[in-house]
């Protein structure tokens, strides 16, 4: 186990999504079991459907933060969903999650991204959020707290909480000891 996890964390996540605390308690496992992660509903800062990766990563490192303070924790951790169009047909996805820690450090994670149908593409352009869509062109409700638009796009190959899972592994690189990360 890296040198940094040596003691439990507490760990806030920036949402009360259980999506988002479920990536964050998935990853934690594996290098700090002891940890108690928590979700707090706190302000992004950002508009609700991010236009592009800047602000995306904006919304992710102010959730990170009000979610460290809110909580008190050792570390904020912040997911933010976004959307990039290409000034032409298409607009695809983008994720980022941060970590800060109460020592200062900052680690950003990002971006997995795909390519939105059209009819879901025209709704987001249009102002409409994208799980808000996503529920209008399927008939679900909330996918936003289930497998997400990866989930539904992909066919079940990758889940919502699998791509937040590996940003939250992205954004913890500046917590690990590289040595002690070696095989």
């Amino acid at each position: 186990m890296p040198a940094a996890f040596a003691k439990p964390h507490r760990v806030a996540v920036g949402s009360s999504n259980p999506v988002k605390v479920g990536a964050v308690r998935t990853v934690l496992a594996h290098v700090a079991p002891e940890a108690i992660v928590e979700g707090v509903a706190v302000p992004s800062g950002v508009s609700d459907q991010p236009w592009g990766d800047d602000e995306t990563i904006r919304g992710a490192v102010a959730r990170a933060h009000a979610a460290r303070v809110a909580l008190d924790a050792d570390w904020g951790v912040g997911l933010e969903g976004g959307v990039i169009d290409d000034g032409g047909t298409r607009v695809r996805t983008c994720a980022w999650a941060a970590i800060v820690g109460r020592d200062g450090r900052e680690g950003v994670g990002g971006s997995l991204s795909l390519e939105l149908p059209p009819r879901v593409a025209e709704l987001v352009r249009g102002g409409m959020e994208l799980g808000h869509a996503m529920d209008a062109v399927t008939g679900q409700r909330n996918v936003k707290h289930g497998v997400g638009a990866v989930g539904i796009l992909t066919a079940g190959l990758v889940t919502r909480q699998g791509a937040y899972e590996t940003l939250v592994a992205y954004a913890l690189v500046p917590f690990l000891d590289v040595e002690d990360a070696a095989p």
